[in-house]
């Protein structure tokens, strides 16, 4: 997680928990003329699109006072969705057992995506098992993961 995402996160959670919900990740993407700033937010019951809009209400007066990020943005709210992204280390841990899509940064092991039963996490390694292999993925070589979903 760079620097930035880290500050953004740890402005974020108390005012997401505040409001019952988890903060499921923060992502940042700069662009030309305006980047985009997504928030994941999950509840048990579900999220919906009022959900949404306390949250987008809160944050914004977080964003206005504290200012974090540069230039032109746009900030939306959103929640996981079936395909729910795996951003945190804590993430790797709650959803061992379950079936996830990792893209990696370059090839690792001659390899750029995988597809696979996650096991977990130990230290900065991702334990997925990987066409009947055991692999140790290191965290850092993760560019995105996502749960495939059991529908």
């Amino acid at each position: 997680m760079d620097a930035l995402t880290e500050r953004l996160t740890e402005l974020f959670e108390p005012v997401v928990d505040g409001l019952g919900f988890e903060l499921v990740g923060v992502e940042y993407h700069p662009g030309r003329g305006e980047g985009l700033l997504r928030i994941y937010i999950d509840h048990a019951g579900g999220i919906s699109v009022d959900d949404c809009a306390r949250v987008s209400h809160q944050i914004s007066g977080v964003l206005d006072v504290e200012d974090p990020v540069s230039g032109r943005y746009r900030l939306e709210i959103s929640s996981p969705g079936f395909d729910r992204p795996l951003i945190r280390e804590r993430d790797y841990h709650r959803f061992a057992g379950h079936e996830v899509k990792l893209k990696l940064a370059g090839l690792w092991e001659g390899r750029r995506k995988l597809r696979g039963i996650l096991k977990g996490l130990d230290g900065h390694e991702v334990l997925i098992e990987f066409e009947g292999e055991a692999l140790r993925v290191p965290l850092d070589r993760i560019e995105k993961g996502n749960l495939v979903p059991d529908l």
